[in-house]
């Protein structure tokens, strides 16, 4: 019934291999916080790349910006004249149909319609009466802002 010395002593003899103050169970944040800066910077910078769509020089006006909740439907019209409808190519004639599609308050909702500087006024003016000719009666102009 006797006790040994060393088997009451906290220190005592260590086994090969087991840590003498036990594993580490904490993460390490560092490499985590690396890649998040990473990945916010990629986003950063891709975002603006994102949001354009069909690249077309507008002109400059003093409006100010719109204070938008959704992605509004847009119809842009390139320096060619081609006609372009939430970033997809449309015939003129197809322009009608594919509205009607894509709107999903009916007539109620509010086209955006995108020109380039170079294109000829009578195209805009051509693809604007084809959409309220369809029936739709909020049809607006997209600008760009002018740079002070």
């Amino acid at each position: 019934m006797g006790m040994s010395v060393a088997a009451g002593k906290k220190g005592g003899r260590r086994r090969r291999g087991v840590p003498r103050y036990g594993a580490m169970a904490e993460i390490n944040m560092t490499p985590f916080i690396d890649v998040m800066l990473v990945l916010l910077i990629i986003f950063m910078v891709a975002a603006p790349l994102l949001a354009t769509g069909v690249p077309i020089d507008l002109p400059e006006t003093k409006a100010a910006a719109l204070n938008i909740d959704q992605k509004p439907i847009s119809v842009a019209i390139d320096e060619k004249g081609s006609i372009y409808l939430m970033d997809q190519p449309v015939q003129a004639d197809q322009l009608t149909d594919r509205l009607k599609a894509a709107a999903k308050n009916g007539f109620d909702e509010r086209i955006y319609v995108r020109g380039a500087r170079a294109v000829n006024y009578g195209r805009v003016a051509e693809v604007m009466s084809l959409i309220t000719s369809a029936g739709y009666k909020k049809v607006a102009l997209v600008t760009e802002q002018e740079k002070k």
